[in-house]
């Protein structure tokens, strides 16, 4: 049979070779729709693609341009508008396999009677949980800039930079408590001197040692950093790294108020660096959670600003600081008197549930610690999302991507919507405290009244003026509006 001439709808199709088929809307393909086509590709010969038309639900963007979108991919053989039902494509394409997202598994499927009729499969699978999109469209390469602008999201939600620097300005004055696990981040910088000939091991010669504070410690001074109102509560050993960070902090204008805890030394994080490349990591810190005695002086701490703050956050690292009676007397103090909430609870190397942060403005996992909350490592990212946002009861949800992005998942008019912002940094120095700058730049801006769309964008370029230097500096809000200002010229 000769091959199917490529048109814009479904009557010219015609079966060559083992077919895979998807279907869907498309609005913005994302990280979740590259891993399904991809396990789609790899499961036939030839992946057809079918893009749903005009006023479906949940079909955002015209039909062309969400099938140019699909049509860029190289993975995809051949893609068309579903003009007629997808029970008649199926029967005139008869495609070996049909591959649907794991979290259609136990829901009816249209498609079953059809397949099993002319002898198909449904495959059930959200794909890989790692995939780059960049490596997967046709022609791309990254640019020569470190900071790329992405013009669709914008467009998408209607907004331009300009109205980005307007919503900077609205940060002044904001008044922030910030709460959660101090951490001091040291640098060591070497020179790669070889490899031991005693010992398979490699052998560097300190040069240079650089100290920062990190954890919540940064998230309190990026909030000052944008012009915020600042008090920050957590705990401290009797050591050095303590005295520091209470020195810097001091410094940068921030209201510090840390608790000594005599079991445990401050959190402290030594990389060693060669060549721009870490190393190796070794960490200084307890895990077990304060007692009874810090956790009611942490209570009284908040408590004494909650009453003129605006935002309160939680910045958790697992560390033992936030036990979840002290997180359920802070929310509870702080939705009685009106006070916004935001969180972020990460998991590197440790265990975490961003879910235990109940009724937030805003949490901000990273796609791991999304699943983890779920105990979910096969669906979709947008379904991950959705149960997310209603197992935390949380109104917006940012799930960060490394170098895939973001996924945006808030109330769009009367209904939830899911989006995809790319990284912005193609080139990053330095990932560390990515997610604390968008984490705080979003809660910020949300507060502030700038609107959802807005404020993750801003958040994403946070993150890119954060991983295109080494160690956790700072941000200020001078930063932002020069990089927005470069983007616009």
């Amino acid at each position: 049979m000769p091959p199917a001439p490529s048109g814009d709808d479904d009557s010219a199709l015609s079966p060559r070779g083992r077919t895979a088929f998807v279907s869907g809307n498309f609005s913005v393909l994302h990280p979740g729709h590259f891993r399904l086509l991809k396990f789609a590709a790899e499961s036939a010969d030839r992946l057809v693609v079918g893009v749903n038309p005009d006023g479906t639900p949940g079909a955002i963007g015209a039909q062309e341009d969400r099938l140019a979108a699909v049509r860029s991919l190289d993975m995809v053989d051949e893609a068309f508008i579903l003009e007629s039902s997808l029970q008649e494509v199926l029967e005139r394409l008869k495609p070996e396999v049909v591959i649907k997202g794991k979290e259609h598994e136990n829901r009816l499927n249209v498609e079953n009677a059809v397949v099993e009729r002319y002898g198909g499969k449904i495959l059930f699978s959200s794909g890989e949980v790692r995939l780059s999109p960049q490596a997967l469209l046709r022609g791309s390469e990254a640019g020569f800039s470190t900071i790329r602008k992405p013009d669709d999201f914008p467009k998408r939600h209607r907004f331009d930079l300009s109205d980005l620097k307007a919503a900077l300005g609205a940060l002044e004055g904001i008044r922030v408590v910030v709460v959660g696990d101090l951490i001091v981040d040291t640098y060591v910088n070497c020179d790669p001197v070889g490899m031991s000939q005693e010992d398979p091991t490699l052998v560097v010669t300190p040069v240079e040692e650089t100290t920062f504070v990190g954890g919540a410690g940064i998230v309190a001074a990026h909030a000052r950093g944008l012009g915020a109102k600042v008090s920050f509560i957590s705990v401290v050993g009797a050591d050095e790294q303590g005295r520091f960070a209470t020195r810097l902090l001091d410094d940068l204008g921030v209201d510090t108020h840390l608790l000594q805890d005599v079991t445990r030394p401050t959190t402290h994080k030594r990389r060693y660096r060669a060549k721009g490349k870490t190393l190796l990591r070794v960490n200084h810190l307890r895990q077990h959670p304060v007692d009874q005695e810090l956790i009611a002086a942490m209570m009284e701490a908040v408590r004494e600003r909650l009453d003129e703050a605006d935002l309160l956050l939680f910045s958790d690292f697992n560390y033992g600081c936030l036990p979840q009676t002290l997180v359920d007397a802070l929310i509870g103090m702080a939705r009685a008197r009106g006070v916004a909430m935001a969180a972020d609870s990460q998991a590197s190397s440790q265990l975490a549930d961003i879910s235990r942060f109940k009724g937030m403005d805003l949490i901000t996992p990273t796609e791991r610690e999304a699943r983890l909350a779920l105990q979910d490592f096969q669906s979709g990212l947008a379904v991950i999302a959705q149960e997310l946002q209603k197992k935390a009861r949380a109104k917006q949800v940012v799930i960060t991507l490394a170098e895939e992005g973001l996924l945006a998942y808030g109330p769009d008019g009367d209904e939830y919507r899911a989006d995809l912002l790319p990284a912005f940094n193609v080139s990053p120095r330095d990932v560390a405290g990515a997610g604390d700058s968008l984490f705080i730049a979003t809660a910020l801006s949300l507060r502030a009244g700038v609107n959802f769309w807005q404020s993750t964008y801003l958040g994403a370029l946070a993150a890119a003026c954060q991983v295109s230097r080494i160690g956790n500096s700072p941000l200020t809000r001078n930063d932002l509006v020069a990089e927005i200002e470069w983007l616009d010229g």
